[in-house]
């Protein structure tokens, strides 16, 4: 595949049903190749006719594992159309509606990466965009040259990997380092759902749960992985957190952000109840970083936006890609005022497109500091408060992007930080 090596190309695009918007099934930028918004569809009528099998449902395979079928041949068309396959991929992340799901899903997952899984993030959410969708995934990949391809790295966690989930500890990709998505489960199988480091004491006030949570993470199992692999917790550069619990927010910041000399972007994100393998758990954690001897730089980028929780970095550049903290329609502290609908006259407007708006105004005042554009945005996920807001939220990013494919994967999720919101996004763009 020849492409400008500074811009991001979309690979198959596909329409949106029933607008003028089009999915990029895939993004090529440089050497990575992202698909986003993996799903088992036709790209036509919703999930394929193979998965449901909607005259016999019950014959065969589950029908989990059917939908995990079709997701990675979409995926395998993707990575080859950007001059990659699944020994490339270099991280992959796992929404699921329902944990039955889970099982079959790694079955298929296991036959496809021949037992060399990259690390993954695996948590529960509210809903998709398709009817019956019970997965939905994202893939990053290395295209490998000299120099630069997807290095599993056989160090030994501090914590059991499971065999039925199988992936590797973590992976290099030039200066790049990606880590599993850590929760405070038990380092050892069968002492319980957390670990005994992560347990609050009986009682009512003896620590505060999520912070006990996040501390036992950072310290147990992403610090000892980060510096296994070659990076440390400095050098991370992006961090996904999936939290269960609103309130759990304002603590877990304030735990989180203390553990760097300066935060990477990151990215607040809301799962189901329960979210995460454990029950008990209220919260996972997901990261790329740089190795600390590489050549690639990690620079903070403002573009002169307020982050939306104070503290973080509105962006951070590593080499060729720029990592957006999460990111809400915020001017001073308060929603914009067209994201609120006027209670006199309630049908002159669709609130959710200012908000698309003003974040993607913001994304790119930051894109542009960071020598790029939000046109370039290679992975675009959207966190909304109802799916049905999704239509004008595909029509409001067409057009702030001028028409180009959307990257986009579409969650349903029960809370947003902010009161009255209606989405959030987290983007992820070539800076090349």
């Amino acid at each position: 595949m020849t492409q400008d090596a500074t811009r991001a190309a979309p690979l198959l695009p596909v329409p949106f049903p029933g607008t003028r918007a089009r999915f990029a099934r895939g993004m090529r930028a440089g050497r990575w190749v992202f698909a986003t918004g993996l799903s088992g569809t036709d790209h036509e009528t919703g999930l394929a006719p193979e998965v449901l099998q909607a005259a016999h449902p019950l014959d065969g395979e589950p029908k989990a594992m059917r939908e995990a079928r079709r997701l990675f041949t979409n995926a395998g068309e993707v990575l080859a159309a950007g001059g990659c396959g699944f020994p490339d991929v270099v991280r992959i992340d796992q929404y699921y509606t329902r944990p039955e799901a889970v099982d079959p899903y790694h079955a298929v997952r296991r036959e496809v990466f021949a037992g060399r899984i990259p690390p993954s993030t695996s948590n529960l959410h509210q809903r998709f965009a398709r009817t019956a969708q019970e997965l939905e995934v994202q893939v990053m990949a290395a295209v490998p040259e000299a120099g630069f391809h997807a290095e599993h790295l056989a160090f030994r966690p501090s914590y059991d990997i499971h065999h039925t989930s199988g992936y590797s500890p973590g992976l290099a990709a030039g200066d790049f380092r990606f880590i599993p998505g850590q929760t405070a489960e038990t380092r050892v199988h069968g002492q319980g759902q957390l670990d005994p480091e992560a347990r609050r004491p009986i009682g009512l006030w003896k620590g505060t749960a999520i912070k006990l949570e996040t501390d036992f993470i950072v310290r147990h199992k992403l610090l000892p992985s980060l510096e296994a692999a070659g990076a440390s917790l400095d050098s991370v550069v992006k961090a996904q957190v999936y939290l269960r619990d609103q309130e759990d927010v304002p603590a877990f910041n304030e735990s989180w952000k203390a553990h760097f000399t300066s935060p990477p972007a990151t990215t607040v994100i809301a799962t189901a109840t329960p979210g995460f393998i454990m029950p008990e758990s209220r919260i996972e954690i997901n990261t790329i970083a740089l190795a600390t001897g590489g050549a690639t730089r990690r620079e903070v980028v403002t573009g002169g936006v307020a982050p939306l929780f104070r503290g973080y970095p509105p962006a951070v550049r590593a080499g060729d890609l720029l990592f957006l903290s999460g990111m809400m329609a915020m001017r001073d502290g308060s929603l914009v005022p067209g994201a609120r609908r006027d209670p006199g006259q309630p049908y002159f407007a669709i609130p959710v497109k200012a908000e698309i708006e003003a974040i993607l105004q913001d994304a790119e005042a930051i894109c542009r500091a960071a020598g790029t554009s939000v046109a370039q945005v290679v992975r675009m996920q959207m966190f909304l408060a109802d799916l049905a807001d999704l239509p004008a939220c595909i029509e409001a990013a067409h057009d702030a992007l001028g028409g180009r494919p959307l990257p986009l994967s579409a969650i349903e999720v029960p809370w947003l930080p902010v009161p009255e919101a209606r989405v959030l996004m987290d983007l992820w763009v070539h800076a090349g």
